[in-house]
């Protein structure tokens, strides 16, 4: 066991950040690429005398354990439990074969369900699934909290961990079990895993009042992105457009170097648009190199599903920029970590720094508040349907609680909102079968809940139901 090794800090830092890992990706970046690595060996061979210790524990177990162990079983282990000692769920030792999966999954595409997961107080959560992912269509949502991937607990499980056990190969069932805010029960969603490509910005023109709005939608922070948003960016301004709208609601993050080079198509030199805070409280500046502002108004559209490099973008925009978010408070992760391969393949991603607003304010944990506040109608935030068996008259359930919101959406009227099933609504049911061409029968069966989500699903997607983008394209005509 070669303990020899010194780590060092050069000058020039390279960073990452986003707020979780969703099959592992986006925490490899750097924030100007002509940067030195941050951590390397300084080649010195006097071991620090701490260190006798471990050395110590290491011969004891590998010499007289009663069972053998192999080598690298007791040396990940030991980094790991100095990595469990921090207390931190963005800090994570990743062996060869998950830090390989890691590196893959930078690339275009990777298999998957397509959520970002990270941990708060200790619990595995979803940060946000991805745009048209299979775990969007299945209903997962931001701050869900994972209890089980295919009947096995996650608790007590890292990150990368959890990740590994989402992922798999497209076509490939997985069965998570869920904890969400107000509902009694845990829900079990199955999902199929897909290919998710990382098409991160999409582009449109949007009529409001009679004037062209830009609309860019970010959904997450990948190699490509700044690029990709960049000519994108010039294609709308060659449209002539009146204003510009920025979407990131749901983004969980990703690559620091994209969020950066975005920021500096907008945000001019006056403020900086981010500060660093080493370990003994030096902070440093960063500025960009834009001369003016763009001729035209510009919004941010955020919500709880927004995290790190997103909250980047966003604070830059408000504090620096002096441009408005619009929406609800965002998801609050406010550190940032590289990832440090080592000799043998392997990866520790560590916790180096913190980043503060322009103003050099601390999200972590807080998020950042929407300058307008605006909710999305209640049936945007509607539970999946679980329908194991058929449901009736003068039964109770929380299932049927989730179908009398869904019916309530659909503008039909079920009465009670409770989870008891009722005359009224099994009215309400049976008026909607007859709708949606099913047999009318008042029992709520499989068929007859499929139909209700992909319904109220359509009718999510509906952009005049879409408060938070109404307002703000409202706000950049006004």
């Amino acid at each position: 066991m070669n303990m020899k090794k010194v780590w060092v800090l050069p000058a020039a830092v390279t960073l990452s950040l986003a707020a979780g890992a969703a099959g592992g990706v986006y925490f490899s970046s750097s924030l100007t690429e002509k940067e030195a690595p941050l951590l390397q060996s300084s080649g010195q061979d006097d071991a620090q005398p701490d260190l006798e210790k471990v050395q110590q524990a290491y011969e004891l177990i590998s010499k007289h354990y009663v069972e053998e162990v192999e080598e690298n079983v007791l040396v990940d282990g030991a980094i790991q439990g100095m990595i469990a000692t921090l207390k931190d769920p963005y800090s994570v030792y990743m062996d060869k074969k998950t830090s390989e999966q890691f590196t893959e999954s930078l690339d275009s595409s990777f298999e998957g369900i397509g959520t970002e997961i990270a941990i708060e107080d200790g619990k595995i959560i979803i940060v946000s699934p991805y745009k048209n992912s299979p775990a969007e269509k299945a209903g997962l949502k931001p701050k869900d909290q994972l209890l089980k991937v295919n009947g096995e607990s996650v608790e007590g499980l890292d990150l990368y961990e959890t990740s590994m056990k989402i992922r798999g190969k497209k076509g490939t069932p997985v069965t998570l079990e869920i904890k969400r805010a107000g509902v009694a029960n845990p829900i079990t969603i199955k999902i199929v895993r897909d290919e998710i490509p990382i098409e991160t910005v999409h582009a449109l023109v949007k009529e409001e009042s009679g004037k062209k709005i830009g609309y860019l939608e970010v959904t997450s922070f990948s190699k490509n992105t700044s690029k990709d948003f960049k000519k994108a960016l010039k294609a709308l301004e060659d449209e002539k457009i009146d204003g510009l709208l920025i979407d990131v609601r749901g983004n969980p993050g990703g690559l620091l170097l994209s969020v950066e080079e975005m920021i500096g198509l907008l945000v001019p030199a006056d403020k900086p648009y981010l500060q660093i805070e080493e370990r003994n409280g030096n902070r440093k500046e960063y500025f960009t190199t834009l001369k003016e502002k763009k001729p035209y108004p510009i919004a941010v559209l955020i919500d709880k599903g927004s995290a790190s490099a997103s909250e980047i973008l966003a604070s830059a925009l408000q504090e620096a920029g002096g441009y408005p978010l619009i929406g609800e408070k965002t998801f609050g992760k406010g550190t940032v970590q590289q990832a440090v391969p080592m000799e043998d393949g392997s990866n520790i991603k560590l916790t180096l720094f913190k980043w503060l607003t322009p103003n050099g304010n601390w999200i972590h944990k807080k998020g950042i508040k929407p300058t307008i506040e605006v909710h999305q109608p209640k049936f945007f935030s509607v539970h999946p349907l679980t329908i194991n068996k058929s449901l009736k008259r003068d039964m109770a359930d929380d299932q049927i609680q989730n179908a009398q919101a869904m019916l309530k959406a659909l503008g039909l009227q079920p009465g009670r909102e409770d989870g008891y099933f009722d005359l009224q609504t099994e009215i309400a049911v049976k008026a909607f079968q007859k709708q949606a061409g099913l047999n009318p029968t008042g029992v709520l069966d499989e068929k007859t809940a499929a139909k209700l989500e992909e319904e109220v699903t359509e009718k999510i997607r509906d952009e005049d139901n879409d408060l938070q983008l109404r307002v703000a394209l409202k706000y950049l005509v006004k």
